[in-house]
């Protein structure tokens, strides 16, 4: 609006943006003696916006589960315990953490629906991971398996973080197990108690009401 303004010629009678004691940003444009026109714009990125619920990562004084897959234990033992340790570090102490091993990916959806109607847990984690060049139809089963954990979810309520690993190989698996490209079993963790206190503060604010 300042770039706007300077166009018109009224640069002698046009003030320079200043910050305010207000958070603000503030100009002034003198049309006439008697006449003045202030332009300012808030410095805070919510202003005028609706206030957004947000999880808090406190893990403390909630129950979580982790349905994890015995196939490829080498990656997925390193997803179990980024979850731990994403759970740990987040005030949830290790009795409050269940954790189920599967057989495989496949079974993991059918554990998780169990587990969720339980309604013990806050939040369920899944942990496995499927390799193309091991797994026969690997589409077929991803779809199933990524299909099964989101549909336990949205009938029972309860989150279900996402940590089911699909990778070309190996090398690519361990990487993403906590290498090169972070631990997604840790990133799982951490998205189940983000949704677990969304889900805390969406029942309060509904009680409330």
């Amino acid at each position: 609006m300042h770039a706007a303004i300077k166009t018109w010629n009224a640069a002698s009678q046009l003030t320079e943006p200043a910050l305010t004691t207000w958070n603000s940003r503030l100009f002034h444009l003198q049309l006439t003696n008697d006449l003045a026109i202030a332009f300012w714009e808030s410095e805070h990125p919510l202003h005028n916006k609706p206030i957004a619920i947000e999880g808090d990562l406190s893990a403390a004084n909630k129950r979580f589960a982790i349905v994890v897959a015995r196939w490829n234990a080498v990656i997925t033992d390193r997803l179990l315990q980024g979850s731990l340790d994403a759970l740990t570090r987040s005030g949830c102490p290790l009795q409050s953490i269940d954790i189920i091993r599967v057989p495989g990916a496949w079974e993991i959806p059918s554990a998780a629906r169990t587990l969720a109607e339980t309604r013990k847990y806050a939040a369920i984690i899944t942990l496995g991971v499927l390799l193309r060049g091991e797994t026969a139809h690997y589409e077929a089963i991803y779809n199933e398996v990524a299909r099964g954990i989101g549909q336990s979810q949205q009938d029972t309520g309860i989150p279900h973080a996402f940590g089911v690993l699909t990778c070309e190989n190996l090398e690519q698996a361990l990487d993403r197990a906590g290498l090169k490209a972070g631990n997604k079993g840790f990133e799982a963790a951490i998205a189940a108690i983000e949704m677990a206190s969304i889900q805390q503060k969406i029942s309060a604010s509904e009680a409330k009401s």
